[in-house]
């Protein structure tokens, strides 16, 4: 995460562990690996080393909006759950509706991170809910004050691939127009 600048820009110091993400149809996320928003479109099934017994937080962020160089909006938030019990996501509650990738064209490559907190205990997150097709309260997030604001510490796993823009972003944009 250190090579990427992900460490940084998003994260003080990079997980120990690693979370596996497996897209619908078998798409496998590598640490660092390229993947296209039509195939990360829908939510993937997410897994880390995890204590049964224990609350996790879930988040997906792009710190690359609108482009690398220039994140005046940093971190997109993608993906934010909850109060996960141990590794099994269903449990969690949902704060950011899973939204997939969709770098506008011509920004180039995005970092799209997946982080796991620890929490200290089952927590009432007060962020205001962002469904999968809402932009609303998506911008300008930092996983960083939110670990920060709830007593998380650093992230415990870790993961990530970055995309950059395909014809699925302009249909995804006219999904989003129409409702």
């Amino acid at each position: 995460m250190e090579t990427h600048g992900i460490v940084p820009d998003t994260i003080d110091e990079a997980p120990s562990a690693k979370i596996t993400k497996k897209y619908p149809g078998g798409v496998e996320v590598e640490f660092g690996g390229e993947l296209t928003p039509t195939q990360v479109k829908d939510e993937p099934e997410v897994k880390w080393d995890a204590n049964p017994e224990k609350y996790y937080v879930l988040s997906m962020v792009d710190p690359d909006a609108p482009t690398r160089m220039d994140p005046k909006f940093r971190e997109v938030n993608h993906w934010l759950i909850g109060n996960i019990k141990g590794s099994d996501v269903s449990t969690g509650n949902v704060i950011a509706d899973y939204r997939g990738s969709g770098p506008p064209k011509g920004t180039g490559l995005h970092r799209y991170i997946f982080l796991v907190h620890e929490q200290k205990e089952k927590l009432t997150f007060d962020e205001p809910r962002s469904p999968q097709m809402s932009r609303e309260h998506r911008f300008n997030f930092s996983i960083r004050k939110f670990a920060k604001k709830y007593n998380l510490g650093k992230a415990y796993a870790g993961n990530f691939y970055v995309a950059q823009w395909d014809p699925y972003v302009d249909e995804k944009k006219k999904q989003g127009a129409n409702k």
